[in-house]
């Protein structure tokens, strides 16, 4: 007898069908991976599950958890269910916890809502509850509010939240996508020995093949709101079944290294002749924790740091959340002042620059920032907001240049001169990615540094915007700071990597020798702890992919 059987499930949102059939089952103990591209409703089926819908939604067909249909419920029926048969861990920690309320209250709604457990009791539970997720010691996070946590805390909460009553199913949506490696290894072994100790199954949802590879025992493929394949996961691997499978099992497995022909690379830089460098930058932050009278003490972000980047150069810059890369990227862009040490910009401090300077500056350093959807003002069209770098150096084009700027960033990145008169949210998040692309190459710059460009998004988009950014750098012969959590990725793009700890570099050479052969135990640790889909598979399934 399966756990969740799901047949036939169709959805329609204000008349129009976003899952035309959906058939899948999940065994009692089971863990069952659900991947696909952005869009092919893969999130979509989860919420059908637990019946959040958006207004406007009709379903038909069966979801039935433990035989019990849940299709028609009344919501009082179904509030009885989640949370206590099935847990849900959100996406987005940070939008599915309530900004208001502290942790301990939220965890705590739980047992308010399903139990009649005297309040002594309830709080006995959340402290034990935060031990098991690996907060510790629990009291000092419940009177935390969310925003007082990094990303992997808010992600143990959100899976205190779905684990509190030890449901039989819990669905988990993407839970790692905005992690660090390391964080990411962690939330995995916990979820992974969190649901087993229960004797739970686990509905894992994930665009990273590499993940469900890691954690499922079988896999279910979905496009365009349909399963189009469903097997155990060393068989998936081996032998899959479906040319769709094939082509995203390929875009997973990224080349070791992108080239750039050397004729098409340009000549390299004299040696001092950088187009930015950091000479001994420090910097830190208050600790806003308090303070003995009103004194607060330092919290160093970035201790000595000097890098320099040349003409044409690939640097990536590798590390965990908090290791200080945002600060580095916010000083290089001269958005933050460190508190010693300086910018150079050609070989000029970025402080001293005039003003023909600063403007040369701002054009030839620009920025791809991590979250595309963030960075665009909602109510702009995409060509205006793509050329607003223009306008704020307040370049005085002719309207026809200006228009033909337009175009050419927008067909240089792959979108199309129509695009223009969008606005962000009819984009997808590769799209978007790409507008973010446009915009930072209009100025025609010599640098652009990338926060994070890829972490969000699928497989097959990961690849086609890999492979879109050495084509740019080819083509322009640009200079790239690629900062990112994916060593994948890095190892494609990047001709040198800076790992970055604690605010410092504690390794930095040619990228194929430090991933390939690390000097420092850190790089190692976050080597082991990046998922490669082509090992994975092979150390659990003693089995080569098949891509063909």
């Amino acid at each position: 007898m399966s756990i969740l059987a799901v047949r036939n499930l169709a959805l329609s949102i204000r008349g129009r069908v976003v899952l035309p059939s959906v058939s899948l089952t999940v065994q009692p103990g089971e863990t069952l991976g659900l991947v696909g591209e952005s869009g092919s409703g893969k999130s979509l089926t989860a919420l059908s599950v637990v019946q959040l819908l958006p207004p406007g939604a009709e379903i038909s067909g069966s979801v039935t958890f433990e035989d019990g249909e849940l299709i028609g419920l009344k919501d009082r029926a179904l509030r009885k269910i989640r949370g206590a048969g099935v847990g849900m861990v959100f996406q987005e920690p940070m939008t599915a916890l309530n900004p208001l309320h502290t942790v301990g209250r939220q965890i705590a709604e739980v047992f308010t809502t399903h139990t009649s457990l005297p309040r002594a009791e309830r709080y006995r539970r959340l402290l034990v509850l935060l031990e098991r997720v690996g907060l510790s010691p629990g009291k000092d996070y419940v009177s935390r509010y969310p925003h007082e946590l990094s990303g992997g805390q808010r992600q143990r909460v959100g899976i205190a939240v779905a684990l509190a009553l030890r449901p039989q199913l819990v669905i988990a949506d993407e839970p790692t996508t905005a992690l660090d490696v390391t964080t990411q290894a962690q939330i995995l072994r916990l979820l992974k020995t969190l649901v087993a100790g229960d004797n739970a199954s686990l509905l894992l949802i994930s665009h990273d093949l590499a993940v469900v590879a890691e954690m499922a025992d079988s896999i279910a493929v979905m496009k365009n709101g349909v399963i189009i394949e469903h097997q155990e996961t060393g068989a998936l691997f081996a032998q899959p079944a479906h040319r769709y499978t094939r082509e995203l099992i390929r875009a997973h497995i990224l080349p070791k290294r992108v080239a750039v022909p050397a004729s098409a690379a340009g000549e390299k830089a004299p040696a001092g002749a950088p187009i930015l460098e950091a000479r001994g930058v420090s910097h830190s932050y208050p600790d806003r924790s308090g303070g003995f009278f009103g004194f607060r003490r330092k919290i160093p972000a970035v201790r000595d740091v000097s890098l320099c980047i040349n003409p044409g150069e690939r640097i990536g810059l590798v590390g965990e959340s908090g290791c200080g890369k945002s600060t580095l990227t916010r000083i290089l862009l001269g958005l933050e002042r460190p508190r010693a040490g300086a910018v150079l910009f050609r070989g000029r401090d970025i402080r001293t620059l005039d003003r023909a300077g600063r403007e040369d500056y701002r054009r030839q350093v620009q920025v791809v920032f991590q979250d595309s959807a963030g960075s665009f003002n909602p109510r702009l069209k995409s060509g205006f907001s793509v050329a607003e770098p223009l306008r704020l150096l307040k370049k005085h084009i002719s309207k026809a240049d200006w228009d033909a700027r337009i175009l050419q960033s927008f067909i240089e990145v792959g979108l199309h001169a129509e695009d223009a008169e969008k606005y962000p949210h009819e984009f997808s998040g590769g799209q978007r990615q790409r507008l973010s692309l446009a915009r930072a190459l209009i100025l025609r710059p010599s640098l652009v540094l990338l926060d994070e460009p890829v972490s969000a998004l699928d497989g097959p988009t990961r690849a086609q915007i890999v492979a879109l950014l050495a084509e740019l750098q080819k083509r322009r012969n640009l200079a790239y700071l690629f900062v990112s959590h994916d060593l994948n990725v890095v190892r494609a793009v990047t001709d040198r990597v800076l790992v970055m700890r604690k605010g410092v570099f504690v390794e930095q050479g040619e990228t194929a020798q430090v991933l390939e052969s690390p000097a420092a135990p850190y790089t190692r640790e976050l080597i082991e702890a990046s998922p490669d889909l082509e090992d994975v598979v092979f150390r659990r399934f003693s089995t080569t992919v098949e891509t063909g």
